[in-house]
């Protein structure tokens, strides 16, 4: 075989290793990184080499040319669905129906979770790919051959010693986080998101253009096998691990289990990790184990005597909305919350449901008195998903959503391109105090040491504070404060020292601890240098502070908006009166001597902590990123630098340690 092919192959058969030990074994053997490593050289190679592309090759998974309609296929051995049972009482009488029908009580199941996604056929035929097919109707079903070929976990090509020919069965699905992802980049496109990862898989598998089908985040479970020119083994358990080494994925949640006690615990044991699955299902599937005994029950109309689908409870509802309230969350979040006509939701009585923001509310088109569909999935909070137009009352009144905070009055600010609208008060909004307060002792803020969340939530409930200027007269109220829990004089001596020491600070940290929306250590660090004064930057139009060095629209509104409420205004003041900051020397961003430069810390630093050698290359002008990419200028390198310090080696980028660093700084900030 000539070298190329030899390199063909080999990169070939270890990407499918890979892919293999990924998805079927759930052992990965290597990082995502080197997976895709390869795959690039093997797209390279073939591009080099298109006559050499074979049809089984990872690289064909990406999808070909859209078809004009989807073409009929029927199915060999008909796809049958299954009967279902809704309680412990009606599978024991299922399962006792089964032992009198075999004349056999000892009887093993397999059991396997219920996946909630699209039934689907493959054939391969010596070991390849040749056909894939949805369920239809269960006599025919839809060619969608070109689709299943992109999903990732999907083999092409079959492993090991396997039959001439086999028909694969299992359920196309969206795993959660994948779903998530979907819908969040279908809203940035303006486009309707998905209601649940089943109507994604399903919608996604139905594409003419196969290149879109590869980009979804689509799996592949199989759990049984139909036509097959070949030997198989005699129970359906090992067909399941038989199935595995042929290089299919199979559930990692299938069991053999016995008797009717075996599949009840099996079905409560799963129904208690259900939230925590990557995929939906909506029940637990039984089979009998024993393909002698299957063929000896047969079936029943369209359902197979010898298995039985267990339901979980419905996880949507008909219900009416009665009304809409609106909520201000810790950071500022206005989200509309609806209040039902209470209604069981898989199992749970459900009374409130979120409609998330005022896109949402548009987007269902919702009105006061509509009946809606709810849904509740696990721990997820309940969601309205859809309206029932022709149900519709004639008095069913529009959703408004208010310009103003309902708990403290300051206006409510959406940045356009945003879903979330927010209260613009942070500072004196009720709602987002106990946020406000915590950002504002934090470390990197004014830094006060001992102030942590439990004690900051004994100050607010017993209203000690309200604002972070109140901060600064509790030792006004120290008699009252030794009452607190575990508050000793010592320790609440301590406290009071450690704020009447933040009364000393910088311009561009009491900048940060305001906590304005968007606005980081660097943005304000980049506010303050730009600006000098806080008087200048309370003046600034959103043009002006769009000049600042990344400051985009965005930002810039959100730091105008902020100090355009009243009551911001009037906490600054007081914050005024009890700090002092010396004002920064304006510079032109050009001036600074590291302006335009792009560095990297990695590693442990002695002389100062990570944060403060940021602080103080940003000072310079430099920008201080996360990672190491072709853009970087500098790395600065510490004790027991690891990947990042490797990768600036292999790019060829200057490398700094510690003491370096130190004599940049003595160099520039002198």
């Amino acid at each position: 075989m000539p070298a190329i092919e030899s390199q063909l192959e080999q990169l070939r058969q270890q990407l499918n290793d890979y892919a293999y030990q990924y998805y079927v074994l759930d052992d990965p053997t290597v990082p995502d990184s080197e997976y895709d490593r390869l795959f690039k050289q093997l797209q390279a190679l073939e591009h080099e080499h298109p006559d050499l592309i074979t049809a089984d090759s990872p690289t064909q998974k990406v999808g070909g040319k859209a078809l004009s309609e989807f073409t009929q296929v029927s199915h060999e051995i008909p796809m049958l669905s299954l009967d279902n049972v809704f309680d412990d009482d009606s599978l024991q009488a299922f399962i006792l129906r089964v032992c009198e029908r075999l004349g056999q009580y000892d009887l093993a199941f397999c059991a396997e979770p219920k996946l909630d996604g699209l039934a689907v056929s493959i054939l391969y035929e010596q070991g390849l790919l040749v056909q894939a097919a949805t369920r239809g109707d269960g006599q025919t079903g839809e060619d969608i051959t070109e689709n299943v070929k992109t999903i990732r976990n999907v083999p092409l090509k079959l492993r090991g010693d396997y039959p001439a020919r086999i028909e694969i069965r299992g359920e196309v699905v969206m795993p959660h986080k994948g779903f998530e992802k979907l819908n969040e980049m279908r809203l940035k496109k303006q486009q309707k998101p998905f209601a649940n990862p089943r109507n994604a898989a399903a919608g996604s598998l139905r594409q003419l253009d196969s290149k879109i089908t590869a980009q979804r985040p689509l799996i592949f479970y199989a759990y049984a096998i139909g036509v097959c020119e070949g030997a198989l083994p005699e129970t359906h358990f090992e067909r399941l691990m038989q199935l595995r080494q042929w290089g299919m994925s199979v559930s990692q949640e299938v069991r053999l289990v016995e008797g009717d006690q075996g599949c009840l615990d099996f079905y409560h044991s799963i129904g208690t990790r259900r939230d925590s699955l990557d995929y939906d299902i909506d029940g637990v599937v039984y089979k009998v184990n024993s393909i002698a005994a299957q063929e000896q029950l047969g079936f029943v109309a369209r359902a197979p005597r010898w298995a039985i689908a267990h339901k979980f409870p419905a996880q949507e509802q008909l219900t009416i909305l009665k009304g809409v309230e609106f909520q201000v969350g810790r950071t500022g979040a206005i989200t509309p919350v609806a209040r039902l006509e209470p209604v069981a939701v898989g199992g749970v009585m459900v009374s409130n449901a979120t409609l998330h923001n005022a896109d949402e509310i548009d987007r269902l088109g919702v009105k006061v008195g509509d009946t809606v569909t709810v849904r509740r999935a696990g721990d997820v909070i309940p969601q309205i998903t859809g309206v029932v137009m022709d149900r519709r009352p004639n008095d069913a009144q529009a959703v408004v959503f208010p310009t103003h905070c309902p708990v403290c009055g300051s206006d409510i600010e959406r940045i356009e391109g945003e879903a979330v609208a927010r209260c613009a008060g942070g500072l004196s909004c009720a709602a987002q105090r106990k946020e406000a307060l915590s950002h504002y002792v934090s470390r990197k803020a004014m830094d006060i040491d001992g102030l942590g969340g439990k004690l900051i939530d004994q100050l607010v409930e017993n209203n000690f504070i309200h604002t972070p200027a109140d901060l600064y007269h509790l030792r006004e109220k120290a008699v009252e404060l030794l009452n607190l829990e575990r508050m000793g004089e010592r320790s609440l001596e301590k406290l009071l020292d450690a704020i009447d020491k933040s009364r000393q600070t910088v311009f561009n940290r009491f900048l940060y601890a305001l906590g304005i929306r968007e606005v980081g250590e660097s943005t304000a660090l980049n506010l303050a240098q730009y600006f000098g004064n806080l008087d200048a930057l309370m003046q600034a139009q959103v043009e002006q502070l769009q000049k600042v060095s990344d400051v985009g629209e965005v930002v810039a509104k959100h730091v105008y908006y902020f100090f355009r409420q009243e009551e911001n205004l009037k906490v600054v003041s007081a914050l005024r009166e009890e700090l002092t900051w010396p004002d920064m020397v304006v510079k032109n961003e050009q001036q600074l001597p590291l302006a335009g430069q792009t560095f990297v810390l990695t590693g442990t630093l002695n002389q100062f902590n990570r944060s403060d050698a940021k602080a103080r290359l940003q000072a310079l002008g430099a920008k201080v990123a996360g990672s190491v990419s072709k853009n970087t200028d500098v790395v600065v390198a510490g004790e027991a630098a690891g990947s990042k310090l490797a990768k600036a080696e292999q790019l060829g980028i200057t490398v700094y340690d510690e003491d370096q660093l130190v004599e940049l700084f003595a160099l520039h900030e002198a």
